[in-house]
């Protein structure tokens, strides 16, 4: 066994590094087994220097107040941002971000009686520009808006100058200027290729910039008129603002345009932007409005008319073709006229419907009213014996015919054959015991057959003619107006006169509007027309019996307007003139009225020439062969057989 020690074993020492000697001390050197000797605490003599960090609460606390106040800006601002000021500052976003255009409605068309268009809408563009994208801190040039106009001066074909005023407008926030309105496909696309080329070159030539890049265009309609200066006078025209500027477009300016609509998109840099915050409401396009007029019929009286006027050398010319059963109006045609295309090549005194517009004094072919009331009145019949001085003194004034003469023998219908003056005066002079009361009766006739009235046609610039009231007639009116003078109207109110006795008696309101087709298709028929029985039927077919006279007799003015196959009935006017520069009597009104076939009406024809200054002034002369040929040409268009009967051949003259 081995012994165990109750003794501890003896700990080897390990020798370690020297150490160097520490300078000697009062102080005894703790021997093996001893406690070391404690420091001295730090203050105290003979303490070691110990350093020590500063303490961070202060720089902490700088450093939290400092963002304190750093966030407590950010909160005040954002709570102006989104809460006091959150509303403008919403309004000036949608401002730059989107975009609201009107969608223009397209325009509804104008058709003949038989659908042929007269004036249609076709697609155009609204040429536009964002005036922001011509600065300088857009496209880096200070002449970004001359270079601009430029190119697009030539294509638009408006002053270049003009261009740049609205490329720098004054107010310089503006985004949205007008360049030029309904322009063509073409036009636009020849921008596009402008726009297109700047692009490709800008990429091989970094100096280059595309000073077209802020014009854009907005997708618009045009009004085209295919037929030129067809109808102008009726159909009138469309103006810069979309809106109708004379004739039907005026007239039915609403029903034709329809209803605008609205779109608003987001957009950058001019381009649109797909966003759900897009809104659109949709344009509604106009009705279509179909006249009664037809377009062949329209083009032979135009074509007539047009003819005469340029051969006389006239102020102007007008003529109304009417269906005699419905009041229809077939053609309306002036000269010169203009092609509503184009205003810029048109006269101011062209752009007009002088056909319902001038009032003038008709002359002879008012007389048919003055026989109507004295037949009417049983104060004569045709056959009753006129005697006809070469002078008649009434009033004031010392009357005769258009030719000297001697004594003529005539009966009522020769009066209206030979158009007599003096015959006429003698015949109204029955309708009363006294002047006055003949004025009277006389007076009411012509009302009754439209005169002083509109015709109800609604027609911008209509006017109703002057017919005073007869207390108001002078001295030389009372025997005037019997024969046409010293009473005006228009040419539509005339041919009106002559379509209510071819009628039958019966006046119908004349109308140019069949009725309207709106976008869903629907055909609303125009009202009714207005009737009112003026004279007898019996009294109507003598009268139409007495105007055959006129036209068949030798002896009659109106020969120039016979047609073969066909019974015409007719009556010719030779009117003294008033300019309207003067208020003077200058030059003549020539004019031709009647119907056909005279026993079986049909269609009414009204021809005046206004100031004829080259060869015959005559309304037989002049206006009878327009007649002839505008009815020729309507009868073959309606198809309109000839009756074959005998025509009365009442007497013009008797034995005494």
């Amino acid at each position: 066994m081995t012994e165990v020690s109750d003794r501890e074993p003896q700990r080897r020492r390990v020798p370690g590094p020297a150490r160097p000697a520490r300078p000697a001390s009062g102080r005894p050197r703790p021997g093996p087994g001893a406690r070391p000797a404690r420091r001295p605490a730090p203050g105290r003599p003979g303490a070691p220097k110990i350093l020590r960090l500063g303490s961070a609460r202060p720089r902490l606390r700088m450093v939290s107040l400092a963002l304190t106040l750093v966030l407590i800006a950010f909160v005040v601002r954002l709570l102006q941002v989104q809460a006091v000021d959150a509303s403008s500052y919403a309004a000036k976003a949608e401002q730059n971000r989107y975009v609201g255009h009107v969608l223009t409605a397209e325009r509804g068309g104008i058709t003949d009686r038989n659908g042929v268009a007269l004036a249609n809408s076709v697609d155009a563009y609204d040429l536009t520009a964002d005036p922001t994208m011509f600065t300088r801190a857009q496209l880096k040039i200070d002449d970004g808006p001359e270079q601009a106009a430029a190119l697009l001066a030539p294509i638009l074909g408006v002053d270049q100058q003009s261009i740049v005023k609205k490329l720098r407008p004054k107010n310089k926030e503006s985004r949205y200027v007008l360049l030029a309105r309904r322009q063509t496909p073409q036009v636009w696309t020849q921008i596009k290729d402008l726009k297109s080329a700047l692009v490709a070159k800008g990429e091989t030539d970094k100096s280059t910039v595309n000073v077209l890049a802020g014009v854009f265009a907005d997708p618009s309609n045009k009004r085209v008129y295919p037929n030129g200066d067809l109808a102008a006078g009726i159909l009138g025209w469309v103006n810069d603002d979309g809106k109708g500027g004379g004739g039907v477009e005026q007239q039915y300016d609403k029903e034709l345009a329809g209803k605008d609509g609205k779109i608003r998109y987001a957009q950058s840099g001019g381009r649109l932007v797909p966003t759900v915050g897009s809104t659109e409401t949709p344009a509604v396009p106009g009705s279509d409005v179909e006249l009664t007029i037809d377009r062949d019929i329209q083009w032979a009286a135009q074509n007539a008319i047009a003819k005469q006027v340029k051969e006389s050398k006239a102020d102007r010319g007008y003529v109304i073709v009417q269906d005699t059963r419905t009041g229809e109006i077939l053609a309306m045609a002036n000269a010169p006229g203009f092609d509503p295309n184009d205003l810029s090549k048109a006269s101011s005194k062209a752009l007009h419907n002088w056909a319902v517009e001038d009032a003038f004094e008709p002359g002879s072919t008012a007389k048919i009213m003055s026989m109507a009331a004295v037949l009417q009145q049983n104060v004569a019949t045709p056959l009753t014996h006129v005697v006809v001085p070469n002078r008649l003194h009434r009033g004031d004034r010392l009357f005769k015919d258009d030719i000297d003469h001697e004594t003529w023998n005539l009966t009522l219908n020769g009066v209206l054959a030979k158009s007599s003056n003096i015959g006429t005066i003698l015949a109204t002079g029955q309708l009363g015991k006294t002047q006055a009361q003949a004025n009277k009766v006389l007076y009411s006739y012509l009302r009754k057959f439209g005169l002083g009235e509109y015709s109800g046609l609604g027609f911008p610039g209509e006017t109703k003619g002057i017919l005073a009231p007869p207390d108001k007639w002078s001295t030389s009116q009372q025997y005037t107006i019997p024969f046409g003078q010293g009473v005006s109207l228009n040419a539509l109110q005339a041919a009106s006169v002559y379509s209510t006795i071819a009628n039958g008696g019966v006046r119908i309101e004349p109308t140019l509007v069949r009725g309207t087709k709106g976008p869903d298709g629907r055909f609303a028929p125009a009202p009714k027309p207005k009737k009112n029985r003026v004279v007898s039927a019996k009294t109507a077919k003598t009268l139409a019996q007495m105007l055959e006279s006129v036209v068949d007799d030798q002896e009659g003015t109106g020969t120039k307007a016979r047609i073969p196959g066909y019974r015409v009935a007719g009556k010719t006017g030779t009117a003294n003139r008033v300019d309207p520069a003067t208020g003077k009597y200058r030059g003549y009104t020539s004019s031709f009225a009647g119907f056909a076939p005279a026993d079986n009406p049909r269609v009414t024809v009204y021809c005046a020439i206004q100031n004829a200054t080259s060869g015959s002034y005559f309304g037989g002369q002049i206006c009878g062969p327009i007649f002839k040929e505008v009815m020729e040409f309507a009868l073959k268009t309606l198809q309109v057989p000839p009756t074959g009967a005998k025509a009365a051949n009442l007497p013009v003259t008797f034995k005494p």
